[in-house]
């Protein structure tokens, strides 16, 4: 344990003492805090213009629009520069709030003000796909990303009730306008953040698609195929359902169950803030411990069985403890989950699987919320609370053996150590050599066979584990390999058939990558494809005058 904490204390020191990720987080508290209290002001006009059917109606089209724009916006984050695509996207919502402001101040239609919303809605949906595909490239070890993670996690938990309540206190002291004007300058302090951070590189991806749906469908492809991704989609899909239905069975809890009054909902809702909070501190705390997949169980067991206790229990103190406990485990679902999917998608459509994900929370949270009414009708509050409590429990139990493989990397520690002896491996980011280790796969050659003769096409990368391999070209021994020797990478990022012949000399253990993923990993990453040329310059150069390796 006092390894872990050890751990945990230098991610976190690293992570705040990096320019770029403590600019990363302070843009993304100007955006959340941001966005909570324009709502709140949104809000507010929006009852005074057209009562609450008006509330209603507009935040149905926002939560609609934040599903359909999300997928489509994501591609940005995987086409340009990711801190470009926030930086437009903070400026695009600077000039709407203004507007609107503008609008509120000179009574202009109340259309006004709803279409400003609608924009700053759907630009939204852009900033947060690139801020978490972002991160991984400005982290340098598993435990930073996740301490990186914390951080995000703990920014949106503060802000969650922080900028409902200082919009709700400017209110007070000013009309809803200059709170809008306000909003806006909250915008603005997270452009000047995210001018500090280095431009970063364009993601480099070997071909285009189509069109713009392609695109977008390359983003659902890529989760639909990977059973990993597919897993954490759907338990975090799962937990903002649970979610939305909280939202609604809390206002009943406190008025029918709990007898707490009006007055009841704000607080049970703020107990789930301050286990937020908490839940911040508990996942530092387990920074250094590698596997995030029981993390992230843990987290979806806490978001449940708190729940279902409630029902059995109906004590107001008690269910304002179960309540700070749901957000404890908030956080420990958030930041595992973020961090796996993180470590496990490629880097070519991270921002377009964030982007799935912004989908699947806006639809799964409004299927929650129309959820509890019905069960409430069907099975009562109490029923409503166990069988809402009870399905993330289930699915953990039901998902476990394949929950438990959810960790790549931390899994294969070896196999990132080998890849780090290769020079144009080295550079490139830890999540991402996590992910590859994952790809690996273990081939066994016996003593005298060939991997591959010389002419062969290329189609793999290989790493020896063990034991030894000889490099003939035309019939020549120019060299032999052992463990931490690679080969392979000339025909596969220069596109020519295989340079020389590789023969085990002895019983050879590999790991080897297919040449879409080799290529995609090398070539997309600047220093990573000068150390793949410089090498293969060399080897070039060398076995042309029959003394160096292929």
């Amino acid at each position: 344990m006092p390894g872990r904490l050890t751990d945990s204390t230098r991610a976190f020191r690293e992570a705040f003492s990096s320019k770029g990720l403590r600019r990363l987080q302070l843009a993304l508290a100007g955006s959340v805090i941001g966005d909570w209290a324009f709502s709140i002001a949104l809000a507010v006009y929006a009852y005074d213009a057209g009562g609450a059917k008006a509330v209603g109606l507009l935040a149905l089209a926002r939560w609609t629009l934040a599903a359909f724009a999300a997928p489509f916006l994501s591609v940005l984050a995987d086409r340009y520069r990711r801190r470009s695509v926030m930086l437009a996207s903070d400026s695009i919502r600077l000039l709407a709030t203004a507007g609107a402001a503008v609008a509120v101040w000179t009574s202009a239609p109340a259309v006004i003000v709803y279409a400003a919303a609608l924009i700053v809605t759907a630009v939204s949906t852009a900033f947060q796909p690139a801020q978490t595909a972002l991160l991984p490239s400005l982290t340098s070890s598993p435990e930073q990303l996740t301490a990186a993670n914390v951080v995000t996690s703990t920014i949106e938990s503060v802000g969650t009730f922080l900028g409902p309540a200082l919009g709700g206190l400017m209110l007070v002291w000013a009309g809803t306008g200059t709170v809008m004007a306000i909003d806006s300058l909250t915008f603005a302090w997270s452009l000047v953040m995210l001018s500090g951070i280095p431009r970063g590189e364009r993601p480099i991806r070997e071909a285009e698609a189509a069109g713009i749906l392609a695109e977008v469908g390359e983003g659902f492809a890529a989760v639909g195929s990977n059973p990993r991704m597919r897993l954490i989609m759907g338990l975090f899909g799962a937990q903002v359902f649970v979610s939305g239905a909280i939202s609604v069975l809390i206002v009943v809890m406190a008025l029918q169950l709990l007898h707490m009054g009006q007055s009841g909902v704000g607080l049970l809702n703020a107990a789930i803030g301050v286990g937020g909070v908490l839940g911040s501190v508990v996942a530092a705390a387990l920074v250094g411990r590698g596997r995030q997949s029981l993390n992230f169980a843990g987290g979806l067991v806490l978001w449940g069985v708190p729940i279902a206790l409630v029902a059995a229990f109906t004590n107001s103190g008690f269910a304002l403890a179960m309540l700070v406990v749901v957000g404890i485990g908030n956080v420990l679902v958030d930041v595992a989950g973020l961090t796996l999917l993180q470590r496990v998608a490629p880097d070519d459509v991270l921002g377009r699987v964030f982007g799935v994900l912004e989908t699947v929370f806006s639809l799964a949270v409004g299927l929650g919320g129309a959820a509890a009414p019905l069960m409430i009708d069907l099975i009562g509050i109490r029923g409503a609370l166990v069988a809402t409590g009870a399905l993330l429990p289930v699915l953990v139990v039901i998902t476990w053996p394949m929950l438990i493989r959810l960790d790549v990397g931390v899994l294969l520690p070896e196999r990132v150590a080998l890849m780090r002896g290769v020079p144009f491996l080295e550079p490139l980011a830890e999540a991402t050599l996590e992910r590859i280790s994952g790809l690996l796969e273990p081939v066994a050659v016996a003593a005298g066979e060939a991997v591959f003769d010389q002419g062969d096409a290329g189609d793999r990368f290989y790493l020896i584990e063990s034991g030894e391999a000889s490099v003939v070209q035309d019939g020549t021994e120019v060299t032999r390999l052992g463990e931490g020797g690679y080969f392979g990478e000339i025909a596969l990022v220069q596109d020519i058939p295989r340079t020389a012949t590789v023969r085990a000399t002895s019983e050879l253990a590999l790991l080897a990558l297919d040449r879409d993923e080799f290529i995609a990993a090398v070539t997309g990453h600047a220093p990573s494809r000068e150390a793949a040329d410089a090498v293969i310059s060399s080897r070039l150069s060398g076995l042309r005058a029959g003394v160096a390796t292929l």
